[in-house]
């Protein structure tokens, strides 16, 4: 048994071996796995390809790579690499879901569920590598077991000799020297399957992926940010969230006090959470949202449920991750104010000058696209315009957006990626109005963004 065991507490048990895997540090190893990620499904492919010949097919090219194995294999090989390689699946599904093929967002989507854990001989030595032989002598008691996991890193829970409850979180191993190669070998990947739309111009996004990342993979400098926010939310009664222990803070461990809540979806449960409590905290998120993107213009942009919990105690809602924070300068924020204020008041020409201004437009536009995607502003600002409480529960606005997306997307000389700034912001607004309906509150938006409208 490892020495570290002596801060184990056994009542604890160690991760379930199906749900952890060690991950692969070096580049040639993470290569590998790409390299038998592409044999797998070209194999796939051909096996595919024989069965329908056999049977008198002449199949397409598209349909052998989008068969069920082939998403279960690219899905698996992803979610084993976590790193970059899981999070640029998870931006795309979440950024350019609309624009991207069904089945493609399916294999992508399931990586936002798919984390797998680090085998307790990894984290020993994630620790050992960064607090040294010994760390364990600080500690009263230390879970192996992690409480949560996600694409880059890992959460355990651990209390000090002083009896300070604290959250340990671990980076896999090679995250940040894998970033850039990761990124461009996952896009490749997926071009050379045919997964992608070729019209698709990825390389604005996957610049801003590999960006985000090695900020997020700044251990260090999401304690700034947690700092920051702790500041900027230090008169908000209604929020708490974790504060960072700098003096056990590395730039591949974030300590941080533990903070009691539970899954904020779980509350769509009636028998957790009454209507007027769900109203209440869809509320709080929705109004958050506006604070951050007018008043701090900075903003969490990873609207990831998981992020959210709720205290029964004390009745606030608790704030984690703040790995993807982002600041926006006063000229993107004044545009998306006119943007919204353009919509309550049906202003399309405002819209339209607003759009232009943060980047929606490129210079051949044409005249009906530009109409179409002022469209499909005015379908996500609805909850914006509409006079009292939004009804999210029974709003088909999801689905409206998505077939709208849709429409616009099948025409080919549109393809054109939103500046990075958009993109953040739209998956932070579309995450919170998919956990409103999930939570099937009624808020009133227009009263929460009228203060900042005006």
């Amino acid at each position: 048994m490892n020495t570290a065991a002596s801060a184990i507490d056994p009542s604890i048990p160690v991760a379930d071996a199906a749900r952890s895997a060690v991950v692969p540090g070096g580049r040639l190893s993470r290569l590998a796995r790409l390299g038998s990620l592409a044999t797998g499904v070209a194999g796939g492919m051909l096996a595919e390809g024989a069965r329908q010949l056999a049977a008198g097919k002449r199949p397409k090219v598209s349909e052998l790579v989008l068969t069920p194995a082939n998403a279960r294999r690219v899905a698996e090989q992803l979610a084993q690499l976590r790193g970059a390689a899981m999070k640029v699946g998870q931006l795309m599904s979440m950024d350019a879901g609309s624009l991207l093929p069904p089945e493609l967002a399916d294999i992508l989507a399931r990586l936002r569920e798919d984390a797998r854990t680090m085998p307790m001989s990894q984290v020993v030595e994630v620790l050992e590598t960064h607090w040294g032989k010994g760390w364990e002598q600080g500690f009263e008691r230390f879970s192996f077991t992690p409480c949560a996991a996600a694409s880059i890193g890992q959460v355990h829970r651990a209390r000090t000799r002083d009896g300070e409850e604290l959250a340990i979180k671990l980076q896999y191993p090679g995250v940040r020297r894998s970033i850039d190669s990761d990124v461009d070998n996952v896009a490749t990947l997926l071009r050379v399957s045919g997964l992608l739309p070729k019209a698709l111009d990825l390389a604005p996004l996957l610049a801003e992926a590999k960006r985000q990342l090695h900020e997020e993979a700044d251990y260090r400098r999401e304690a700034e940010s947690l700092h920051r926010f702790g500041g900027l939310l230090g008169d908000a009664e209604h929020f708490v969230l974790p504060r960072a222990v700098d003096a056990l803070t590395r730039s591949d461990i974030l300590a941080m006090s533990w903070v009691e809540g539970v899954a904020v979806e779980t509350l769509a449960d009636p028998q957790a959470a009454d209507q007027a409590l769900r109203d209440r905290v869809a509320s709080l998120l929705i109004g958050l949202l506006f604070r951050e993107l007018f008043e701090f213009r900075l903003i969490q942009t990873d609207p990831n449920f998981a992020n959210y919990r709720f205290d029964a105690a004390s009745g606030r809602v608790v704030l984690l991750d703040f790995g993807a924070t982002r600041p926006y300068a006063e000229p993107v924020v004044e545009a998306y104010r006119r943007l919204m204020a353009g919509s309550v008041r049906g202003d399309r020409v405002t819209m339209g000058e607003a759009a232009q201004a943060i980047g929606y437009f490129q210079d051949n536009i044409h005249a009906h696209q530009r109409d179409a995607v002022i469209d499909l502003f005015e379908i996500a600002c609805e909850p914006v315009r509409h006079p009292g409480a939004y009804d999210f529960g029974t709003s088909d606005l999801p689905l409206r957006l998505r077939d709208a997306g849709l429409k616009l997307s099948m025409e080919r000389d549109f393809w054109h990626t939103p500046p990075a700034d958009a993109l953040f912001l739209h998956r932070k607004l579309g995450g919170l109005y998919l956990l409103a309906a999930r939570l099937r509150a009624r808020v009133d938006v227009a009263a929460l963004a009228a203060p900042w409208l005006g």
